[in-house]
């Protein structure tokens, strides 16, 4: 122990001699925290509609009064024609077109039914999908109006219907922040730690410092001992700051076991570094340590369903994501902060993630050559 206390001794002299890094690590994180859940909003609004009105029936006023009043549409105006609203889709100006046919109400009264047409610009396929299904939804409900002002005066008693009224569990509200924020926290705390991490032992051999350590009597495992040991004290830091953001600036506190929150941090941590470390001890140069790492943190990040749901995605993409540290953090931190879950929820979770450090930091020794 005393050999990686002197190990300590120096990595962490190394880290606050270098006081612009030191500001950067939590800085840096607590930036991105403030902006990021502001930016990635899952909510689309202002999706620009035009309206080609065929009919211009007090109908067809309604329809157009209750599209626009739902506040997710923004009205670019009527067109005497599908053509010249179709421009509008051709120079992105306009997101949706909605057509509405000649005796639209004449015939809606007389038949029982009538057709509206839908153009959508789908370049964005994410805001022409829920623009879609926003402007049907709302088409629904309107239909669903007059139907009933129909149907209730023609009865001896009011029309039945079925009313079904929604219980949102754990985010009532369903505010994305709620549901943003301890993930991009859980990919910041990922990103700091790995990069740190992988380009630790490589540093050491650039500038020639990993000769003199090598002809040293330290063992393997205390020299990985001391380089991860800096960055899970710092890592932990940088969580606790974000919790701090989380709190003072969106509101959000965990609901759940925070002991079980850091228990599972702390564990992560170990097999992020560890990760790191393993990369650093395979290639020469920052650069190389670097590359490597952005390869594996873009897979970590789009496939640890942060944006996307793991459940959605096809077998073998929920395999590799089983192999990815990132998602059970993503998990257990939307579980802890908005659930309340505790120890006996993320035990499975901790299970795997201290299979993932075991693994890893021992790669990292084995392949950590040492030439004394």
């Amino acid at each position: 122990m005393r050999t990686v206390k002197f190990l300590l001794q120096k990595e962490f002299r190394q880290i606050f001699r270098n006081r612009a890094i030191l500001a950067l690590i939590i800085v840096m994180p607590v930036m991105q925290l403030i902006i990021l859940p502001l930016a990635a909003d899952y909510e689309v609004k202002n999706i620009n509609l035009s309206v080609v009105d065929h009919d211009h029936s007090p109908y067809a006023q309604q329809l157009v009064a209750k599209i626009t009043a739902s506040g997710y549409f923004r009205l670019q105006g009527y067109h005497a024609s599908f053509k010249e609203a179709y421009r509008l889709i051709e120079q992105d100006k306009a997101d949706l077109v909605l057509e509405i046919p000649r005796g639209f109400e004449r015939d809606l009264i007389r038949n029982g039914h009538q057709q509206l047409f839908i153009a959508v610009n789908a370049i964005n396929g994410t805001k022409a999908g829920l623009g879609s299904a926003y402007l049907s939804s709302i088409l629904r409900d309107y239909n669903d109006g007059i139907r009933m002002e129909w149907i209730a005066p023609t009865r001896f008693r009011p029309a039945a219907t079925i009313e079904v009224i929604p219980a949102n569990r754990f985010n009532p509200l369903l505010n994305y922040q709620f549901f943003m924020v301890p993930g991009i926290l859980a990919i910041l705390l990922t990103m700091v730690g790995g990069f740190l991490s992988a380009l630790n032992i490589v540093k050491e051999k650039e500038i020639g410092t990993i000769e003199q350590i090598n002809v040293t009597p330290i063992k393997k495992h205390h020299f990985i001992l001391g380089k991860l040991i800096p960055f899970w004290v710092l890592g932990n830091v940088v969580f606790t700051v974000g919790l701090l953001v989380s709190w003072v600036i969106y509101g959000i506190f965990p609901q759940g076991s925070i002991p079980a929150m850091y228990g599972f941090i702390s564990i992560y941590l170990l097999a992020v570094l560890g990760f790191g470390l393993l990369i650093s001890t395979y290639t020469d140069t920052q650069q190389q340590a670097m590359f490597i790492m952005f390869f594996f943190m873009m897979i970590f990040i789009l496939m640890g369903g942060l944006f996307t749901s793991i459940d959605s995605m096809p077998p073998w993409a929920k395999a590799v994501s089983r192999l990815n540290p990132v998602s059970y953090l993503v998990e257990v931190m939307r579980m802890i902060v908005l659930k309340g879950s505790g120890w006996a929820d993320v035990f499975p979770h901790l299970g795997a993630m201290l299979g993932f450090a075991v693994v890893l930091n021992g790669w990292a020794i084995l392949n950590y050559r040492k030439k004394s």
